[in-house]
């Protein structure tokens, strides 16, 4: 969203809480709300001028895996942070392009992370300048997207608790959404409505939100190997699994 906006954005997750009738809490929370209530929460977000991106990654996928390259790197936590990096891929494409139309030049992103348990942020912010000392050297490896690294800067990135910044709450839904569309043995019940609600604010690179507001991992998607119930939502937003 633009920077702008950012004072705005408490009061839109407070408006969602209150239109939901929600009398316990004043932070929106996805995993407490009913069906019925998510899909209203992802209508009201759906409506709001922001943009939103699902990095999905199929980690059965990853069982017994090594990456030497990425291991290389002096980080507990590589896997997640390769999973940053293709985010931020997608973010700063968007972002390059929308501050050039908008202001004629590139405009820093500015990142806060939902504080987890066992990771450190410091190494994920390093991470993005390891990535630009490769990129300044040609040296990156996998070029078919690379994140517009200038728009980054230490200074803007940090870490929250998630109950404290209602954008971080916004992300949380987002996330849990597609999560919840995927996760078909998980305890909660497969449900792929919520993730339908967001299509306005997921945006399209070439006319398509495949690959860019929602990218599935392995690529191509059939090595996913997923189940008939778990492509459905990739399916709604433009994949097709065709083995070649």
């Amino acid at each position: 969203m633009k920077a702008a906006r950012e004072p705005h954005v408490l009061g839109w997750a407070q408006n969602i809480v209150t239109d939901l009738g929600i009398r316990q809490r004043n932070d929106l929370h996805y995993r407490t709300l009913s069906p019925t209530r998510k899909v209203s929460a992802g209508n009201q977000i759906a409506t709001l001028p922001i943009r939103a991106f699902a990095i999905c990654s199929n980690k059965k996928n990853m069982r017994g895996y090594s990456n030497p390259r990425a291991e290389k790197i002096p980080s507990q936590q590589w896997f997640y942070n390769w999973c940053i990096r293709l985010l931020l891929e997608r973010i700063t494409a968007f972002c390059e392009a929308r501050t050039l139309d908008d202001y004629g030049e590139r405009k820093l992103v500015k990142i806060e992370f939902s504080e987890r348990g066992g990771h450190r942020y410091s190494q994920t912010a390093a991470y993005q300048y390891y990535l630009r000392f490769q990129q300044q050297g040609g040296k990156i490896y996998l070029k078919k997207r690379e994140p517009v690294t200038s728009m980054l800067d230490w200074d803007l990135m940090e870490s929250f608790p998630h109950e404290s910044r209602a954008g971080l709450q916004l992300a949380d839904f987002v996330a849990s959404s597609f999560y919840q569309a995927i996760d078909c043995g998980g305890p909660g019940a497969w449900d792929v409505e919520p993730a339908k609600t967001l299509g306005p604010v997921l945006p399209k690179e070439l006319g398509s939100r495949r690959d860019f507001s929602v990218a599935l991992f392995p690529t191509p998607a059939w090595k996913a190997d997923l189940t008939p119930d778990q492509k459905t939502i990739f399916e709604y937003y433009g994949y097709e699994f065709v083995r070649w």
